[in-house]
């Protein structure tokens, strides 16, 4: 892997997503690197609106509040570490949010939390991480939590 000059670290402001927020601040401090922080707001558009519900659009907007104001929280953390940082929010599925995001950027990695999902939950869930790691532009880290 070449020199870190920036890299993303993604949250949907979990405890897993806050174990790869400070490894991504120790990375960043290590090779004096810019943090982007991208959060994914993936708000489900139904197809059939006879049979869906629609999410009223104030809904959408309390929850779009609701990431930005997390997103300046967490870059305030990095700054505090004596680190640059810029927000991202993205609309859609996290994996696709995230790695066009690094493809805009042209960052030399991206950080991802997991939570270490097994089985019949990992299976119905997914993986934002696995994801990632497939459509990326350029390496990733997957941060596992001490308690998954």
């Amino acid at each position: 892997m070449n020199d870190i000059k920036s890299l993303i670290v993604a949250t949907d402001f979990s405890a897993c997503a806050k174990v790869a927020v400070e490894g991504a601040i120790k990375l960043a401090k290590t090779h004096g690197a810019t943090v982007h922080v991208v959060h994914a707001l993936d708000t489900p558009i139904p197809i059939f609106t006879p049979y869906d519900v629609a999410i009223p659009p104030d809904v959408i907007e309390q929850a779009r509040s609701f990431a930005k104001e997390n997103l300046s929280k967490t870059c305030a953390e990095i700054e505090a570490a004596g680190l640059t940082a810029e927000a991202h929010l993205t609309e859609g599925p996290a994996a696709v949010g995230i790695t066009r995001l690094a493809a805009e950027l042209d960052v030399d990695l991206i950080v991802v939390g997991t939570r270490g999902n097994t089985g019949l939950k990992h299976m119905m869930l997914g993986s934002v991480a696995e994801r990632t790691i497939r459509l990326a532009p350029c390496s990733v880290l997957a941060v596992k939590h001490p308690d998954t």
